[in-house]
């Protein structure tokens, strides 16, 4: 009987595209009226089908609109994106999305993410670059010395700092350039290519998940809310210690149980596959020259910047692209590789990360899909009528698993919140708790479900390291299901407290 094989992560973001494009013929269309501020003439400005109209920027205009946020949120550009005005849902003429939508659709989306991209492609040209000079394998070949026996080091260290890069500035899509560099140092260490996934990976779902002061999420949830940020903090200070202590007990036992036994790795098939392509051949070890070390300050120092570059100086893909453009022109020019074999190697590693750029634009695609056919909002207003009447444990764990499902539609963490904060936060005064046990639970759901999340950015990272998606779902759903159990009794306690 021949063993069917899971679709590739293009052919899931088909599909989804399909069933999306479906669903606009199901679901009605429908807006809420949008409210932005204007710094250059100090106004608001509402938009909704018919048109816009020109406000006075002042408390007295929020409070009429039934919007309780502070006026300096917007005048301080804490609050720099559009956000929904509450109870200003109507119901729209249906804008079903057809066979031509769903064709462009993609297309629109390779459109809208080309910084992000044009990011890969970099990444990917930087990192061939640096494995042409053989540097990867010399520091591979040390750091296997420095960890032996103690490789479980690997996760705790590399989890922990890349989840607060997530709790702290949103590491998120910035991780896709960790992977080559990473998984290698895991294929050394004796473990496989999912150790090296997870550790990423969900060290950077758990940070996000758990966000403390990450401007994208904590920040502006709680902006859009009403609330200082600060509120809550010290919750989640808590319920990020032990998520990530699960987290990286979790992928511990796991890469111990491979380390001991490789046929017990959920992807042995794949072995040989996945250490030809991350690790090198050549029977003969490659010496950590001067050379070669400066090779690999200079690529880590790419890194370095980079998140330097995003967490201070208001940086974003284009910068970060730059960074890595002059990395690889500075290591092409200390190790004098000949100009025609520069190129040809750079543009050889940038092919091999086009499938990523693919999947990512796919995933946006999808989402252009939901916008375009106006269904996003109106499930939005479903989920806010949902909660009415609640008592307070049983809204708060409903609005965690709204909130995910929501963001299977809207995976944008700051566009997940302008958009819904200020309709479904003003509910947890009709129950009596404060809002910030409301900005938990958009975080906790949004979060939960990236670990998982097709539109998400967890497909291109399968593909980097070639795990498909049945495999990963496989690994993690025990996790989710751990953590899904943590976020429903950090947030009853919270708000019985």
């Amino acid at each position: 009987m021949k063993k069917h094989k899971f679709p590739s992560a293009q052919t899931v973001l088909l599909l989804i595209a399909i069933v999306v494009a479906l669903l606009t013929w199901l679901i009605p269309s429908g807006q809420f009226d949008r409210l932005s501020y204007q710094k250059e003439d100090n106004t608001f400005i509402t938009t909704n089908n018919s048109g816009s109209k020109t406000l006075e920027a002042s408390q007295k205009t929020l409070t009429e609109l039934g919007i309780s946020i502070p006026l300096e949120k917007f005048t301080s550009g804490a609050i720099y994106k559009p956000i929904s005005i509450p109870n200003t849902y109507q119901k729209l003429e249906a804008n079903p999305q057809g066979f031509k939508e769903l064709v462009l659709a993609p297309l629109k989306g390779i459109i809208q993410v080309a910084d992000i991209i044009i990011l890969v492609l970099f990444i990917g040209g930087l990192v061939a670059i640096v494995n042409y000079t053989g540097a990867f394998e010399a520091g591979i070949s040390k750091l296997s010395v420095i960890f032996k026996g103690r490789e479980y080091l690997l996760i705790i260290i590399i989890t922990t700092l890349i989840a607060m890069g997530g709790t702290t500035f949103g590491l998120a899509e910035e991780t896709i350039a960790f992977y080559p560099i990473l998984v290698p140092v895991f294929l050394a260490a004796k473990y496989d290519a999912i150790v090296a996934l997870a550790s990423i990976y969900i060290g950077s779902s758990i940070g996000t998940m758990v966000s403390t002061i990450n401007p994208f999420s904590t920040i502006i949830a709680s902006n859009s809310a009403g609330i200082n940020w600060t509120t809550g903090m010290n919750g989640r200070f808590i319920m990020l210690t032990v998520g990530l202590i699960i987290c990286i007990l979790y992928i511990i036992r796991y890469a111990q149980r491979v380390k001991k036994d490789p046929t017990k790795s959920l992807i042995f098939d794949q072995k040989e596959e996945i250490e030809q392509l991350f690790l090198y051949n050549s029977t003969e070890t490659i010496k950590l020259t001067f050379k070669l070390r400066l090779v690999l300050f200079i690529f880590v120092s790419c890194f370095i910047v980079m998140v330097y570059g995003v967490s201070n100086l208001d940086w974003w893909f284009l910068e970060m692209t730059g960074v890595f453009f002059v990395g690889s022109v500075l290591i092409g020019v200390i190790m004098r590789i000949n100009e025609t074999v520069f190129v040809n190697t750079f543009i050889k590693g940038a092919n091999e990360l086009l499938g990523v750029a693919f999947i990512i634009g796919l995933a946006r695609g999808v989402t252009v899909l939901m916008e375009d056919g106006l269904i996003s909002d109106t499930l939005l207003f479903y989920a806010s009528s949902v909660t009415d009447g609640m008592h307070k444990g049983l809204f708060i764990n409903t609005m965690l698993y709204v909130y995910s499902g929501l963001s299977f539609f809207i995976p944008s963490s700051s566009g997940m919140a302008v958009l819904t904060m200020p309709v479904l936060s003003p509910l947890a005064d009709g129950v009596g708790i404060g809002r910030e046990a409301v900005v938990n639970a958009y975080q906790y759901g949004i979060g939960l479900f990236a670990f998982i999340n097709p539109t998400g950015i967890v497909l291109a990272s399968l593909a980097i390291v070639k795990v498909s998606f049945a495999k990963w779902l496989k690994f993690v759903m025990p996790l989710v299901i751990i953590l899904a159990i943590l976020s429903m009794i950090a947030l009853t306690i919270q708000v019985y407290l």
